[in-house]
């Protein structure tokens, strides 16, 4: 699942992860895969599977929006 790095970097800030957040905005694409970036999110803290379960629904949302749907 795709996932805008503006939303993993707004999560670490809830959590107070500033620093984390700081560094992520330097290494995180521009759009997060969540299988293939999994490391990388593990790093900062971040488990894949609850991005896809706290961001999956309002992104296909969003894209059915879009489309119209």
């Amino acid at each position: 699942m795709q996932i805008p790095k503006d939303q993993i970097l707004a999560l670490l800030r809830d959590r107070g992860q500033d620093d984390q957040a700081s560094q992520a905005q330097n290494e995180l694409p521009d759009q997060v895969d969540t299988d293939q970036h999994a490391d990388l999110l593990q790093r900062f803290g971040i488990d894949p599977q609850e991005l896809i379960s706290k961001y999956g629904g309002q992104i296909a949302g969003d894209i059915g929006g879009k489309l119209g749907l």
